[in-house]
């Protein structure tokens, strides 16, 4: 089964980015926006368990971070994706880095930067003309985020939420 590890934001940021996403992002009914902390990756069903627990633990060693949004941007000419560009910060870098250690530990393709996809797989001229259009434009949006989830995809391609961590010493 596939899995993935992400942080949804908040309805505001979702509703902003949906708004391009309906228009521009193939995969728009397939998830919803989010910032991507591990790559989709292969596990055998009955290993979630294990996983569930180690993800418990990363989740307690592991602080809510800011999420702050800045800028539109693009992967071109690597892919032809758009972006909202999220600000880097130790908390958040520090999270993405104990997810893809140890047990789930891959070679990564691509160096982290952590965003919210708002189109893909478009042609290069549709890209050249949003992505001309959305760098006039400013955003500037913070929320925090105390939470990820562990994502399973379904046969049909969605994600779907299989467990959701709250950051921190959870006492309860």
């Amino acid at each position: 089964m596939k899995y993935g590890i992400a942080v949804f934001p908040s309805k505001k940021l979702q509703d902003i980015a949906n708004s391009y996403r309906k228009r521009y992002d193939t995969k728009y009914a397939k998830v919803p926006p989010h910032l991507t902390l591990k790559d989709p990756f292969e596990m055998e069903e009955e290993k979630a368990s294990e996983l569930v627990t180690h993800l418990r633990k990363v989740a307690e060693q592991s602080v809510p971070f800011t999420l702050g949004v800045y800028k539109y941007s693009s992967f071109y000419p690597v892919t032809n994706t758009i972006y909202m560009k999220v600000r880097e910060n130790a908390e958040l870098t520090s999270l993405h880095e104990k997810l893809n250690s140890g047990t789930l530990e891959k070679k990564l393709e691509h160096a982290f930067v952590p965003h919210i996809t708002i189109g893909q797989e478009m042609n290069y001229d549709e890209l050249s003309d949003v992505i001309g259009r959305l760098e006039l434009e400013t955003i500037n949006h913070e929320e925090t985020i105390d939470r990820f989830s562990l994502l399973y995809q379904l046969e049909n391609g969605t994600w779907t939420v299989y467990e959701t961590f709250l950051l921190g010493k959870n006492d309860q």
